[in-house]
């Protein structure tokens, strides 16, 4: 397996280093980025950067999507020229992207069309996990390709969890990215709280380490928030997008996330700060004592 040509369509912060892994583990990887100065670093690591996503499925094993919402993985998959079209005659689509409920079935019914074995794997990691090959992958999907899949998730993460048939990963995903929103959203109130009332807010981060209020998550992005300096492992845009993907899953069920809600509306106002792009803990600079 080792041998295999994997496609990798999206180089940006989490694509870039899930390729570095595949190339690490021995197989051929192409890659194609929207932006192709995104992907041309991948070629000293031994990758073929091409202009399209059908010159590199063309032939292909696998086809590895790595990109920033459904639409996006739509457009980039489908069409008369549709990478789905020219992989090899067993290959499979590992969908990575965190696209929601919706965007998954949607995505499933693509490669129905062109008579592709659809995976939806979205993983769990932002840049570091993403480059040490230390993703969570969420793989679900029909049961006879697992064995085919195994050596690229081995090679992306460093646990993978089968769940059934395909879709059961976006929505774990939906499920988990609740916690993180949540987390996220109340931890930088917590720290702001701290300057309120007079706290240096690191010693709340001391007084929860280790024990079982503490998460190591809640330190680095504590940090973070405490030096508000906010270099990009997962972007406030895209946390943002995620959170309106858990809201679109909770609506489409009948049921209410206020705190989910109120945490997005957050999101949105560091994005109208100027912090889109900057890591997600930047969520704090719309909680922080003072901020509107």
């Amino acid at each position: 397996m080792a041998d295999n040509t994997t496609a990798v369509l999206g180089t940006g912060i989490m694509g870039a280093g899930m390729a570095r892994n595949l190339l690490t583990a021995g197989m051929e990887v192409r890659v194609w980025n929207r932006t192709r100065e995104k992907a041309e670093p991948l070629a000293e690591d031994g990758a073929q950067v091409v202009d399209s996503p059908n010159q590199a499925a063309e032939g292909a094993d696998f086809v590895l999507t790595m990109l920033s919402d459904a639409n996006t993985v739509a457009e980039a998959v489908g069409g008369e020229m549709s990478p789905l079209s020219v992989l090899a005659e067993d290959g499979v689509w590992i969908q990575t992207s965190t696209v929601g409920e919706e965007g998954s079935d949607r995505l499933a019914e693509l490669a129905a069309e062109y008579g592709v074995t659809y995976v939806d794997a979205p993983v769990l990691g932002t840049k570091e996990p993403a480059e040490q090959g230390q993703l969570i992958v969420l793989a679900s999907g029909p049961e006879e390709v697992r064995e085919q899949c195994q050596p690229v998730f081995d090679a992306i993460g460093s646990n993978t969890l089968w769940l059934g048939s395909a879709g059961v990963g976006s929505r774990l995903k939906l499920v988990t990215n609740s916690w993180i929103v949540g987390l996220l959203g109340v931890l930088a109130e917590t720290v702001s709280l701290a300057r309120a009332v007079g706290v240096d807010p690191a010693r709340f981060l001391e007084a929860i380490e280790g024990g079982p209020l503490g998460v190591p998550y809640a330190q680095m992005k504590g940090q973070m928030m405490i030096d508000e300096e906010f270099p990009t492992s997962f972007s406030v845009d895209l946390a943002q997008k995620d959170a309106d993907l858990v809201l679109k899953a909770a609506r489409a069920h009948d049921l209410p996330l206020p705190i989910a809600e109120a945490i997005n509306t957050r999101f949105k106002e560091a994005i109208d700060e100027g912090y889109g792009e900057e890591d997600m803990a930047a969520i704090y600079e719309a909680a922080k004592p003072g901020s509107s």
